[in-house]
C-alpha cells in the first residue's frame, strides 16, 4: 500500500498505556480498534518501524515492514480475546518435541544428546517436565504429568508473550526450545542453531540444498523478532 503519513510517534494514552498515532490519528487494527501495549519501549520500536516503512509519504510499503506491528496486533486481536486456544496449541508441540528423537545414526545421536539433552534437564529442573527420549521417528507417549506441567508454564505467559511463542515453537519445532528462549535460558541464534542439528549434520555429508537454506534464514528471522518482542515487551 501507498504509505499516506509523515509522522508516525508513541505516544502516553489518557486511559493507561501507550499507542502509536499516525499524523496524530490512532494506529488502528484491521477490525478497528486502536494499536495499544502497556511497554513504552515497544510503543516506541513499533512507531519507528512505521516512520521506516516506506521512506516517505507516498512510497510502498507492506505488513513485512513493520513484524512488530503485526505480533501485537495478533496478541491484540486473537490471542487476548482466547488465550486458551494459543496456550493448547503450543502445549502441543511437548507431545513430540524435537528434543526428544535422536537418530539412528550413532554420531548423530551423540551429538543430539550432547546439544539437546542440557535443554531436556533444564525442562526438568525448572518446570518439573521430565520427558521420554527414543530413537527413530516412532512416536513415544510423554507424561501425562509433564505435559499438563508444560502447559502450566505456557499459560503463565501473557498475551504478548504467546504471540511470541506462537512464532518461535513452530519455528523450532521443540517447546522446550521455545521456553527456553522466554526464560532467557537461550538466545534466539542459539534455538535456532540447536533445531537444525539434524539438517546441517546431513550437508555436511549430501550437500547444501538452496531451499532449505532459505526455509533456514526465514526461520531465524522469526525467531530474531520473537526474542525482540519479548524483550521490548518485558522491557
Amino acid at each position: 500500500m501507498k504509505r499516506f503519513w509523515d509522522n508516525a510517534v508513541a505516544v502516553t494514552r489518557p486511559e493507561g498505556g501507550h499507542a502509536v498515532l499516525l499524523d496524530g490519528r490512532p494506529l488502528r487494527l484491521p477490525g478497528g480498534k486502536p494499536l495499544a501495549t502497556a511497554s513504552g519501549p515497544l510503543a516506541e520500536a513499533i512507531a519507528a518501524e512505521w516512520q521506516a516503512a516506506g521512506e516517505a509519504k507516498g512510497g510502498e510499503m507492506t505488513m513485512e515492514h513493520v513484524p512488530l506491528t503485526r505480533l501485537l496486533g495478533t496478541a491484540q486481536d486473537r490471542v487476548a480475546p482466547d488465550p486458551a486456544a494459543m496456550v493448547a496449541g503450543l502445549a502441543k508441540y511437548g507431545e513430540t518435541d524435537l528434543l526428544c528423537y535422536r537418530a539412528d545414526d550413532p554420531a548423530l545421536a551423540e551429538l543430539q544428546s550432547r546439544e539437546w539433552q542440557p535443554l531436556l534437564d533444564w525442562a526438568a529442573a525448572e518446570h518439573g517436565a521430565p520427558l521420554t527420549v527414543t530413537a527413530g521417528l516412532m512416536p513415544v507417549t510423554q507424561p501425562e504429568a509433564s505435559l499438563a506441567a508444560l502447559r502450566d508454564a505456557v499459560a503463565a505467559h501473557r498475551a504478548e508473550e504467546l504471540a511470541a511463542l506462537g512464532v518461535a515453537v513452530p519455528s523450532l519445532g521443540s517447546l522446550v526450545l521455545g521456553l527456553a528462549l522466554s526464560a532467557g535460558r537461550i538466545a534466539a541464534a542459539e534455538a535456532h542453531r540447536l533445531a537444525v542439528i539434524d539438517e546441517v549434520f546431513q550437508e555436511r555429508r549430501w550437500g547444501e540444498d538452496p531451499e532449505r537454506l532459505e526455509r533456514r534464514a526465514r526461520a531465524a528471522q522469526e525467531l530474531a523478532l520473537a526474542e525482540r518482542f519479548l524483550a521490548l515487551v518485558r522491557a
